[in-house]
Formats: structure tokens, C-alpha cells, sequence
């Protein structure tokens, strides 16, 4: 399983074995269940998540009880209250699984350390943020200027792996619209292939 990690690592920055090892034995294998929730609003998050096996969801629950999809995670993907991991500060954020899942997990004291000892694991944890940071940034500007139907035609082909594995209620809020509206839109793509 941390061979998956290392591999993923090595795409962005180049360690010895020494390092590679060192980073391994900073995560914890951790075996969830499908709707476990690892995160939780006013828990301190502790963990940052790269998901082996399974996937997770997300979201926000508004005052209208409204939930709103914020991030979908799979194989090689990382996932956690982002906000509250890094500050250390109460999770706003629910994070559930959609199936049973297994992640390497990585505490925030650990993460630190790793920082401290090697300018290498420092890089790597910058470009992993700035690489999300500027996803989260094209997508809200995709979303903010195309319509539902661009939305939704955008995540099957950048996202095709996750379709099938996501429930249709939280990729309707994902992509910020009803589920009868998701559903209308799919008849129609399904018309037009006929």
C-alpha cells in the first residue's frame, strides 16, 4: 500500500531510500468503512488523507440544511478540512465515505516534523497545495461562467472514473444544481446518443 505513496511522491520531487522510508513510516494505514465519517464540523481535523483504496465526499451543510459537495477523492487523491488542518482550527466540513476505503494517514505534528528535517518534504507539500489550489481556482471560475450543462459535460470528461462510483445527489451538488435538473440533463445526453 505505501508503495502507492512513494509512487505518487516520486512525480513530484525525488528522494533516497532513506527519505522514502522516513516519509512512509510518518502515515498510518487506516481502514474505513463506506458512510464513516472521518471528519466532522467543530473536530479539529488532525489528518491529512491520501486515499489507497475507496472514495470520499465532502461537504457543507448550510443553515437550510442545504448539504453543498465541496470535493470528491479517489485512488492517489488527498482529502481533509484543508482549512482546519492547516490551522489547526474547528472542521467545517463533513468528510464521508462512499464505499469501504483504506488511507494512509498523516498527522499534522508528523507532517511538521517531516517539513523541518528535509527541504525536499517541504517542496512536496507546497506544490501538492498549490497544485489544489489552483484546481479549486478553475473550478470556480468554470462554474461561475458556463452553464449547468457545461458543468456537468466538464467533470465527465475530466472526471470519467468517478461517475459511476459518486451518488448522483452529491455530484448534483457538486455541481451546483438539483437532482432533477442532473437527471434532466443526463436524459437529454442520453437522447442524443440514440
Amino acid at each position: 500500500m505505501k508503495n502507492l505513496l512513494t509512487d505518487y511522491v516520486a512525480k513530484f520531487i525525488t528522494l533516497t531510500s532513506e527519505e522514502s522510508e522516513e516519509l512512509v513510516k510518518s502515515f498510518n494505514e487506516v481502514k474505513i468503512k463506506k458512510k464513516q465519517f472521518i471528519t466532522q464540523p467543530n473536530f479539529t481535523s488532525r489528518h491529512r488523507n491520501f486515499v489507497v483504496k475507496g472514495a470520499f465526499r465532502s461537504y457543507v451543510v448550510d443553515d437550510k440544511g442545504q448539504e453543498h459537495t465541496v470535493q470528491f477523492a479517489i485512488e492517489n487523491w488527498w482529502i481533509s478540512d484543508f482549512n482546519s488542518f492547516i490551522y489547526q482550527h474547528p472542521a467545517t466540513l463533513f468528510i464521508v465515505a462512499l464505499e469501504d476505503s483504506t488511507l494512509l494517514q498523516l498527522d499534522y505534528e508528523k507532517e511538521q516534523e517531516l517539513k523541518k528535517k528535509s527541504h525536499k518534504f517541504e517542496t512536496f507539500f507546497r506544490i501538492i497545495a498549490e497544485k489544489g489550489l489552483a484546481f479549486e481556482h478553475r473550478r470556480i471560475i468554470f462554474n461561475l461562467t458556463h452553464s449547468a450543462e457545461a458543468r456537468y459535460e466538464n467533470f465527465l470528461l475530466s472526471f470519467p472514473h468517478f461517475v459511476q462510483r459518486v451518488p448522483q445527489y452529491a455530484l448534483a451538488s457538486y455541481l451546483g444544481m438539483s437532482v432533477e435538473f442532473l437527471s434532466r440533463i443526463r436524459n437529454k445526453k442520453a437522447i442524443r446518443k440514440s
